[in-house]
């Protein structure tokens, strides 16, 4: 990891900087009380409890709640692949597929690790200037170590478009 992504890495997982990122980029989190709790190269995980704004009508955490935060868990490492380089890198979800197993009644934390299929899609976007794509993988567990769900998340990257300098 470069020292840009390090720093990145810092600030997901400061509380209060990723409340000041969530607010402004991700309301949503903000408003769910997601966490991210750890991020580094062996893994990234993130956490939802459930909660009044968390609910469904069946008394267990909404689904979507839980596929935002296991969606959290692979975008966090989606971005940090992009920091630090010298090419802009686009990130887009291109692809999503759950597998809900057990009910999600208490805190739910969701690990993704597998950071080096991100990093080493960006470096062949980089490289050859096609979009690229990796596959981040994230496994939801409650605090009994139980599966709760499995996500996978397709992410595109794709060099951006440098403008072309204007006459002087």
């Amino acid at each position: 990891m470069n020292e840009t992504q390090k720093n990145f890495c810092s600030k997901m997982t400061n509380w209060f900087l990723f409340k000041a990122y969530s607010i402004q980029k991700l309301p949503l989190a903000f408003l769910t009380g997601f966490k991210i709790l750890k991020l580094d190269e062996s893994k990234c995980i993130t956490s939802v409890k459930y909660s009044y704004l968390n609910k469904n009508p069946f008394r267990s955490t909404f689904w979507a709640v839980l596929g935002m935060a296991a969606e959290l868990s692979t975008g966090a490492y989606a971005l940090l692949a992009t920091k630090g380089k010298e090419e802009s890198v686009a990130v887009i979800l291109v692809e999503t597929h759950a597998e809900f197993v057990k009910k999600a009644t208490g805190s739910t934390t969701f690990t993704c690790s597998n950071w080096f299929e991100f990093d080493k899609a960006v470096a062949r976007a980089i490289e050859t200037g096609e979009p690229q794509t990796a596959i981040g993988r994230s496994i939801g567990s409650n605090s009994n170590g139980e599966t709760i769900a499995l996500f996978e998340f397709t992410w595109s990257f794709k060099i951006r478009d440098q403008p072309t300098p204007g006459p002087s």
